[in-house]
C-alpha cells in the first residue's frame, strides 16, 4: 500500500493542476469552435465553475485507489458543505426580481442625492455601499446584488472591455474587505472570531475603518478614471422600478433573505426556508423572473470542489504559515489567498495555539486583502463571476486580466490594512 505521505504529495499536485486548469479555461472554450465533435466536453472543461468539482472527483477516485474506499468516503463525510449550500440559496433568493427591484430603488435614491450624473453616481454607490452591506447581509448576498445591479445598468449597455475588467476587479476586492465590519459576515473572519473573541466593537475599531477607507478610495478612483464613459450610459430603469411591484411581495422576499442570513450556519433551517421560497415564487409567478438555479448550483459545485481539494492541503499550508513572522504572514497570506480559499487559511491559523495578537491580525488582514485577485480567492467571487461572465469576450473572465484589474485596488487595501 502506498504511504500517506505519497498521497499528500499527490493531492498537492492535483490541487496545482486544478489551479492551472482555472487559469487555462478560456483555451478550452476556443477548442469548442475548433473541434465540434467533442464540443460538449471542451465546453465542460472551459466552465470555470466546474473546474474544482471535476478535480475533486479525480482526487476522490485517486484516494479510493491509494488509501481505500472507506477512508475516501470518511473524508468526504468529514467535510462541511454548509457554506456552498448557503451561497447557492443566497444567490437564488437575493437575485429574485422583488429584491433586485427593492435594492435598485435604494441605490437609485442614494445616487440621485449625490452631486453627480445619475449613471456615474449609480456606479459609485454600487461599488462602495453595496459591498459594505456584506458586513450585515453576508458577502455572497452583497456580491449577488452588486453584480446584478452592475450587469443591468452597465454590462448590458455595451461598455468597453477595459471598464468591464476594471469594474469586476474593484467589485471582487471591495466585497472581500466589505464584510469585515462585523464578525459574522465574512467567511475568513467567521472562522476565527468565536475562538479569538473578536466582537463587533473589535472588528469595527481594528478592521472596519480600514475597510471603509479602502472601499471608498477604490470606488472613487475607478469612477473617476472612467467618468467619461460612465456619463454616456443612459440612466434608464426598467418599468418594474415604477412602483408596480406589490410591497407585500417585496416584504416576503426580504423576510426569506433575512431568514437565510440569520440561519446561514444551519443548513437544515435555510434549506427548509428555501423550499418555502420556491413554493411562494411558483404561486406568484407574475412577479418573478427566471430564478438563477443553474448559476447558483454551479457556484455551489465550485465551492464544494474547493472544500474537497483544499482539505488535503493543510499539511503544507500550515507549516508554511507558521514559519513566517508577522510581516511575512500578512504578505504571504495575501499571496496564498489568490490560489486557495481565504477562509481555509484563517481556519488553519485558528488551529494553532499561542498566536500573538499581531500574528492573528496579520493572518486575517492578509486573507481578506488578497480576496479579489482570482475567482477562487474568496467564496463570493464565483457568484459574481457567474453573473457577469457572459458579457466578456468569449463569455469568460480571463484570469490574468482579472488579476491585473484587481492589483491596484489590492495595493490600496494593503496600504490601508498594513501600513496605516
Amino acid at each position: 500500500m502506498m504511504s500517506y505521505t505519497t498521497f499528500q504529495w499527490t493531492s498537492a499536485i492535483l490541487f496545482l493542476l486544478a489551479i492551472t486548469h482555472t487559469f487555462s479555461a478560456p483555451y478550452f472554450e476556443k477548442l469548442v469552435h475548433r473541434c465540434s465533435t467533442h464540443a460538449g466536453v471542451f465546453h465542460l472543461l472551459g466552465e470555470v465553475e466546474a473546474v474544482f468539482g471535476l478535480w475533486a472527483m479525480i482526487l476522490v477516485i485517486t484516494m479510493c485507489g491509494m488509501v481505500g474506499t472507506t477512508d475516501a468516503i470518511h473524508y468526504l463525510e468529514s467535510r462541511n458543505f454548509t457554506e456552498p449550500m448557503c451561497v447557492f440559496v443566497i444567490m437564488v433568493v437575493a437575485a429574485s426580481k422583488p429584491i433586485l427591484h427593492f435594492c435598485r430603488g435604494i441605490v437609485r435614491f442614494l445616487a440621485e442625492g449625490l452631486p453627480l450624473q445619475t449613471s456615474v453616481a449609480f456606479y459609485f454607490v454600487s461599488l462602495s455601499l453595496v459591498p459594505l452591506l456584506g458586513s450585515f447581509i453576508t458577502e455572497p448576498a452583497a456580491m449577488t446584488l452588486a453584480a446584478f445591479l452592475l450587469r443591468d445598468m452597465f454590462y448590458s449597455r455595451g461598455i468597453s472591455t477595459r471598464l468591464k475588467y476594471a469594474t469586476i476587479g474593484v467589485l471582487f476586492v471591495n466585497v472581500s474587505i466589505g464584510g469585515v465590519l462585523t464578525p459574522f459576515a465574512a467567511p475568513p473572519v467567521l472562522m476565527v472570531a468565536g475562538k479569538w473573541g473578536w466582537d463587533i466593537a473589535f472588528m469595527t475599531s481594528t478592521f472596519g475603518w480600514r475597510a471603509l477607507l479602502a472601499v471608498g478610495v477604490n470606488a472613487i478612483v475607478v469612477t473617476y478614471l472612467f467618468r467619461k464613459e460612465l456619463r454616456e450610459v443612459r440612466a434608464e430603469f426598467s418599468s418594474d422600478s415604477a412602483g408596480d411591484m406589490p410591497k407585500p411581495v417585496i416584504a416576503i422576499h426580504l423576510a426569506f433573505l433575512a431568514g437565510v442570513i440569520v440561519f446561514a450556519h444551519h443548513s437544515v433551517v435555510f434549506m427548509g426556508l428555501f423550499l418555502f421560497f420556491l413554493g411562494f415564487t411558483t404561486a406568484y409567478k407574475r412577479y418573478q423572473d427566471r430564478l438563477i438555479l443553474r448559476e447558483g448550483l454551479m457556484v455551489g459545485f465550485f465551492l464544494a470542489g474547493l472544500i474537497v481539494l483544499g482539505g488535503q492541503q493543510q499539511w503544507w499550508l500550515q507549516e508554511l504559515l507558521m514559519d513566517m513572522d508577522v510581516s511575512s504572514v500578512y504578505f504571504g497570506t495575501t499571496a496564498l489567498t489568490a490560489v486557495t480559499d481565504n477562509a481555509a487559511l484563517t481556519y488553519l491559523g485558528s488551529l494553532v495555539e499561542g498566536l500573538t495578537d499581531e500574528f492573528k491580525y496579520a493572518l486575517v488582514a492578509g486573507a481578506v486583502s488578497g480576496g479579489g485577485l482570482t475567482v477562487i480567492a474568496n467564496a463570493p467571487n464565483p457568484a459574481g463571476f457567474s453573473i457577469l461572465k457572459g458579457f466578456f469576450p468569449e463569455e469568460t473572465v480571463r484570469a490574468p486580466l482579472l488579476l491585473l484589474a484587481a492589483l491596484l485596488p489590492t495595493v490600496m487595501v494593503i496600504v490601508s490594512f498594513h501600513f496605516l
